[in-house]
């Protein structure tokens, strides 16, 4: 008898338990999609000007939202400290780089006061998911899964190579992570195709728990070494016979009609350190275009990627529900890797093969970059300034073209609001630094057209400042302290330094870059510069040029 109450009691509590599971109220919050690629130009998908396919991307900014101004910081450790934890790079603990200067602001690692949104969505009940390059810490305790990330694929360090390439021995295997394992890409895969597949395969998992997700995918491309499959290269054959001069005015003409670029602002002046196009000899020519054909089909196959995401959330039936923010984490490259800066260097193979470790170069950037001035590791609008889509259906007006002048910083608060996430003052014993941006969600959502913010916004990395404040923008490139000025309603292209005219604002905007650094941890660059300027050794000599010259 005493057996039979056993079992009607189990019946009742397993009962009890299927109809509170059946009438649990769903979690109806939005799922978010990041995705970052490395090293693209501001022009370089066709929303932005670009003659690169890009179709999934311009689908994206039809039915979503494009910013005028969005800014990164410069280069890729320190655009992804604040990206990821949503502070300023040296309050994150990457004021340099993924190296340590022996100092808390530059240890080179995300320190434990600075929350990844990983961290603070995951404590909000979302399942948080990462496939592509990390970037933000080599030791594995400071590796994604130990950062709040439930499952992690991709890259820890700084660049990879997008092929198997031990049989041109010339290179280990490409080392990758799943999870904390140590895993090799193999023969035959590609790896942008491969972050796709990982991110893929955990949004099926994740679509059994019942909760959100967050997933951020940090794609590779079109970072160097020029790699792409042969069936992507094939379709850019010939396309860019047209050169580099002819095809930057192209696509300053395509962003003007677009409404991308403000026809009654000035554009960057043509480089002088570009050889012109018609100078060079038929061979010269033929080398050049080949690195613009593959380096086209890497961010054509990043976009064929992109459709595979939106496809699966259709599969899932989540596409109604989720945010995808799409950006760059610094703007073109810029630099030679030559003295002769007008042939490419020697390979182990043919341009975009598994064995060439080649890269685009300042010539092509110079293109990427249209129409602002200057590359990557400079404080420019050329090095910091990035595409921006964000695309969320039935929250965001379709066909919008905003100023935005939003920046990394901006993204976790963002998601946070989104989300109805606390962020803590407190986690695991440590007490959270705060943070200092802005929600985009009044810009998304079409109550405002630019990011209200009370403070101007800062840069500095390697000796390069600068200070965004209203219209104005003061900036100074290493070696040199001098600051420039520019009124950026009239003058994005920087052509016209207004500073001797304008000392008093100079003198307010240098005022309030000093009390930033001095809040923030900044260090004069002079009292921290390490031998060598990326803290390891180049695989190839490379010079700089317009503080342009190759990092990671």
């Amino acid at each position: 008898m005493k057996f039979k109450f056993v079992l009607a009691g189990l019946l009742f509590v397993n009962l009890t338990t299927s109809f509170a599971q059946k009438t649990k109220k769903a979690d109806t919050r939005p799922n978010i999609i990041l995705i970052m690629v490395d090293d693209m130009g501001y022009s370089d998908v066709g929303s932005y000007g670009s003659e690169i396919q890009t179709p999934n991307l311009d689908n994206l900014a039809k039915e979503g939202i494009r910013f005028r101004e969005f800014y990164n910081n410069s280069i890729c450790a320190p655009t992804r400290a604040s990206l990821i934890t949503g502070q300023y790079p040296h309050k994150a603990g990457i004021g340099y780089f993924d190296v340590n200067l022996g100092l808390p602001a530059y240890q080179g690692y995300l320190n434990k006061q600075s929350l990844t949104f990983a961290e603070v969505l995951r404590n909000s009940g979302y399942s948080t998911l990462m496939s592509g390059k990390w970037h933000v810490g080599g030791d594995s305790l400071a590796w994604p899964n130990q950062r709040g990330f439930d499952h992690f694929y991709g890259f820890i360090k700084g660049a990879s190579n997008y092929f198997d390439i031990g049989e041109y021995g010339q290179a280990p295997p490409v080392e990758l992570v799943r999870d904390n394992k140590k895993i090799n890409l193999k023969p035959g895969q590609y790896l942008t195709n491969e972050i796709t597949n990982n991110a893929l395969e955990f949004l099926d998992e994740q679509d059994k728990t019942g909760k959100p997700f967050f997933l951020y995918v940090a794609f590779n491309a079109p970072h160097w070494p020029l790699q792409a499959l042969p069936e992507d290269i094939a379709k850019y054959k010939g396309k860019y016979a047209i050169g580099w001069d002819s095809l930057r005015n192209e696509r300053i003409k395509k962003q003007k009609a677009l409404g991308i670029s403000d026809p009654k602002q000035a554009v960057a002046k043509r480089d002088s350190e570009v050889a012109l196009w018609d100078h060079l000899t038929f061979e010269e020519r033929k080398l050049w275009e080949t690195k613009m054909e593959v380096y086209a089909a890497m961010v054509d196959r990043v976009d064929q990627n992109i459709g595979r995401l939106k496809e699966k959330l259709k599969q899932l039936k989540k596409d109604d529900n989720t945010l995808i923010v799409f950006i760059s984490d610094n703007g073109a490259q810029g630099g030679f890797s030559a003295k002769n800066r007008r042939k490419p260097p020697r390979n182990s193979g043919p341009i975009g093969t598994a064995g060439s470790y080649d890269y685009q170069e300042q010539n092509w950037a110079y293109v990427s970059n249209t129409p602002h001035t200057n590359y990557k590791n400079n404080m420019h609008e050329g090095g910091i300034s990035a595409p921006f889509i964000a695309w969320f259906p039935k929250q965001i007006k379709a066909g919008s073209i905003v100023k935005g002048t939003g920046h990394l910083i901006d993204l976790a608060p963002t998601f946070y609001e989104l989300a109805g996430a606390q962020y803590p003052a407190k986690l695991n014993n440590a007490v959270t630094n705060a943070l200092p941006g802005k929600s985009l969600v009044p810009v998304l959502t079409g109550k405002s057209e630019a990011v209200e913010r009370g403070e101007p916004i800062f840069w500095e990395r390697a000796g390069n400042r600068a200070v965004r404040k209203g219209k104005w923008k003061i900036v100074s490139t290493y070696p040199g302290y001098k600051w420039e000025l520019y009124d950026l309603e009239k003058d994005r292209g920087e052509t016209t330094d207004l500073a001797a005219a304008n000392t008093e604002i100079v003198n307010e905007l240098s005022a309030d870059y000093f009390k930033w650094a001095d809040k923030t941890g900044v260090v004069d660059y002079d009292k921290i510069k390490p031998a060598n300027p990326f803290g390891a050794p180049q695989a190839t000599p490379l010079r700089t040029a317009q503080q342009g010259g190759r990092g990671e």
